[in-house]
């Protein structure tokens, strides 16, 4: 069974690709599916990502990430505050499940 996937690109980068692939002897939609059935087989991205080449919209978003954790003080944390955070949210995760299932009783 087949399925649709649909997703925005500037029109020349697809114009570019498209000619690219034909000199090559395929067409747009078998390289995205190459390029799909070779990140399965190598259980990531095939090549290397970098700032260079990461998409613009998820690099804005990093950054708007980084700026929230900066304003409310995380950017500054130890491994061991991260950690205690972790423990303490998971302490708390516990002791709500347990509430909870003592209340099915």
């Amino acid at each position: 069974m087949m399925t649709l996937i649909q997703c925005k690109v500037e029109e020349d980068v697809k114009d570019q690709a498209v000619e690219l692939f034909k000199e090559i002897g395929i067409d747009l939609s078998s390289a995205i599916r190459i390029f799909l059935i070779k990140c399965i087989r190598t259980g990531g991205i095939p090549f290397e990502v970098t700032k260079d080449i990461m998409d613009f919209e998820l690099y804005k978003m990093l950054k708007e990430i980084q700026r929230y954790e900066e304003s409310i003080g995380n950017s500054n944390m130890t491994l061991e505050e991260i950690n205690e955070e972790i423990r303490l949210a998971r302490e708390e995760r516990r002791a709500r499940e347990a509430k909870e299932k003592e209340g099915k009783k």
